[in-house]
Parts: structure tokens; sequence; C-alpha cells
């Protein structure tokens, strides 16, 4: 490489994007890039010219190891919404101008569905102007919902938290007889694909039975037919444990955590913030039976669990963002990196790049086959999908007894 880098993040953070990050840093190097920037607070940030240096930052191989085991995203990250390049092309050239002062050969990216988005419309714009800078997309979102690709880095460490922490609290729900039963409510991310949430049966196995039903909101929500199985269930055993997607909705279109609260906030990409799921089901189910319920929201953990991040996806996310600095270098631009599957058994997966006009602005449900037929479970082919992706562990670097991270000061 003749020309220096930049490198974002953008969008929701995950267990495995700084090692993405590492990734892109380590290969620009290697390819002979001078300097590789990063935006602080993706390209809302690079708008106000913040940026750092991050060979300031990544000194030395034990720093790349920090890194990559250091959750949420290093550099900040934003949901900023570029406009239409016919709505406002100032901002265009204003981002254009700030790239060419940087000397900019290459512009990485790492996020999902709005952050390919951000590509598609730089890389439209370097191709009608003629700017030499090249944008490619890397991958990077909990919810697996991006096309084109096997999966996303960020998924599997993700599923195999969302797997452990299911299995936690069936086993918890086990220790105490209640008399009139216990049903307890996962709630999981997941706003209209259920990828995250159909984890939850990774907690089945010779020593548990996982959980008793799996809602994802790829299918309509049925109140009273869920009501019917939790009371069946009831009949049968002492404790119930329920996997529900946050963005299960009923047959009207509604979310279910709208029966039990307005939900205000919008971000600038139009997507409800959704937050009580599990609350109202709960409280929806001790009004009918009577019985003891627990609402449990995994929120911010389901991406931020470095502790029990899959080594396979932590590997992964380097080697996406290696192959993001490796497409751009090659001439390739308006692309992303996909993972692609080779084989199961034993699991290898290789890496492509496709054009992201195909990728941004779409969303990858899950198969309708992959669910059961009344909706309540995952099949096990969903299970044989996901499973390879949580193998492995990496072991945080302990500093008196607690994980250590690479920081940077705002």
């Amino acid at each position: 490489m003749k020309g220096n880098v930049i490198v974002g993040q953008s969008g929701g953070p995950t267990a495995a994007i700084n090692s993405s990050l590492a990734g892109v840093y380590r290969t620009a190097k290697d390819r002979g890039a001078n300097k590789v920037y990063g935006m602080l607070f993706g390209i809302q940030g690079l708008l106000q010219e913040r940026y750092i240096d991050l060979s300031e930052y990544i000194t030395n191989d034990l720093d790349t190891e920090l890194l990559k085991r250091t959750p949420a995203a290093f550099l900040g990250s934003c949901r900023y919404k570029l406009p239409e390049i016919h709505e406002n092309k100032d901002v265009y050239e204003k981002i254009f101008s700030i790239l060419e002062k940087l000397d900019i050969e290459a512009f990485i990216y790492i996020g999902g569905n709005d952050s390919m988005d951000t590509i598609k419309k730089l890389s439209d714009y370097a191709i009608v102007t003629g700017y030499r800078t090249r944008f490619i997309g890397c991958p990077k979102t909990i919810d697996n919902d991006l096309a084109l690709t096997d999966h996303t880095p960020g998924y599997g460490s993700a599923a195999k938290y969302i797997g452990t922490s299911v299995k936690e609290i069936i086993r918890d729900s086990f220790c105490l007889e209640y008399g009139k039963g216990l049903v307890s409510i996962v709630e999981i991310m997941g706003r209209n694909a259920g990828w995250l949430t159909g984890a939850a049966a990774l907690a089945k196995g010779e020593d548990c039975l996982g959980p008793d039903l799996i809602y994802l909101p790829e299918l309509p929500f049925d109140i009273e037919a869920f009501s019917e199985k939790v009371k069946d269930l009831l009949a049968k055993k002492p404790s119930v444990v329920v996997a529900v997607s946050e963005g299960i909705r009923l047959a009207d279109g509604r979310y279910v955590c709208e029966l039990g609260q307005s939900v205000d906030f919008v971000d600038a990409f139009g997507h409800k913030q959704l937050s009580g799921t599990a609350n109202y089901l709960a409280s929806y189910i001790a009004g009918e039976f009577g019985c003891k319920t627990r609402a449990i929201e995994l929120s911010t953990l389901q991406r931020s669990a470095s502790h029990c991040a899959s080594r396979v996806d932590i590997l992964e996310a380097y080697q996406v963002g290696g192959a993001a600095v490796k497409a751009a270098d090659e001439g390739d631009s308006g692309k992303m990196v996909v993972l692609q599957r080779l084989s199961d058994d034993p699991y290898q997966c290789g890496t492509e790049v496709k054009d992201v006009h195909k990728i941004a602005n779409d969303e990858k449900v899950v198969p309708r086959e992959w669910v059961t037929e009344d909706g309540s479970y995952v099949t096990d082919d969903f299970v044989s999908y996901v499973r390879p992706l949580i193998q492995g562990d990496v072991s945080p670097v302990m500093v008196d007894g607690i994980p250590r991270h690479l920081y940077r000061k705002n």
C-alpha cells in the first residue's frame, strides 16, 4: 500500500469487533501502509475531524492481543445515517476533503446493515467524482442478519453467552420448588431476526433439557397459544424457562413490548428501542396463573461478555479485518467481506468479497424450516448451523483477578 488507511466502527458493539480492528491494523501495516488512522465515533466523528493514529495505542504484540480480547468498540461507535447524495452534497465534500488531507487509500468500516449503507453511499460518491479512496465493509453484528455471508463476526460469541446463560438460568430455576410453579422468561436481543434467540437451544445437552419454549420474531406471536403451552408445562413440572426475542410481534404488527409500555425512542435509521417484552409476559403469566415469574433481560451482556467469547468468533473477526484491507489493496471498492462456510465437519470457513449494494439495507432472517411447525422452538438444523461458531475459548489477560482491556481515553 502506498497511502494511508482509516478504519471506523459503527452500530452496536460486540465481543469481537475489536479483533477485526486488530486485523485491519496489523494487515495494513504488513502491507506497507504508512499510517492507520482510527476515526473516533464512526463517520459522525470523522465529520468533526476526530481521529487517532492507531500506532500510538498498538505498540506491540501484547497490545494486539489485549485489543482482540477487549469488548465494545475501542474507537467508539455511532448510529449516524448519511443523507442521500442529492439531499446534502456538502456532507460528502467535507468527508472526502478530510480523506484527501489524510492521504487515505483505503476506508474500512466495521459494522452491520446500517454501516454497509454508509459504505455503499461513499463508494458511489467516489465513483461519480473520481476520488481514488477505496471503500470496504467489514461485517459485524451479533444479530447475524447481514445478507450474503454465512454468519457475522460477533454472533458466535453472543450465541455462546446466550446458550451458557440460559443453561445457568435453567439450573438455578430447579433449585427450589414453588407451590404454584416458577416461570422464567428470558428476553434476548433481535428486532426482526431470531438468530440470537434461537441460540438459547444450545443450552440443551446430556445434562440439561434446554429451555421449554423459544419464540423468534420471524413468526407472529399468539399470546393465548403461549399461555396454553405454559399452563400445560406447569401441570407437568415445577419450573418453566422461556426464551423470547425482544422483537416478537402480534399478528397485527404490534411489538409485544408495546403492550406494556409506549416505545418512544427512535434512532436515526427509524429503529424503535425495544425493551420490556419479558416484563410484560411475566406479568401476564402471573396474572393468569398466580404463579411466581421472573423476567430476565440479558441486554448488553449479550454483546459485551468477552470473558465468554468464542475462539472461532475472535479468529474469524481478525480474519475479516485483514481480508478487508487486502481487498482494498487489490483494488476493490464498494464491497463487503463475507464468510463462506466450506464444511461443517471439520468446520472450515473462508472469506470472499461481495457487492455491498446487494447487502446494505437487506436483512437475513432465520429460515422458516429451521423453526418448528408451531413456532415455539428451533430445529436441529438451526443448532447444527450455530454450534461450530461457539467452539473454543479465548482466555482473558487477567490482572488482580479481573480481565485487562486495551483502553483509550475519550
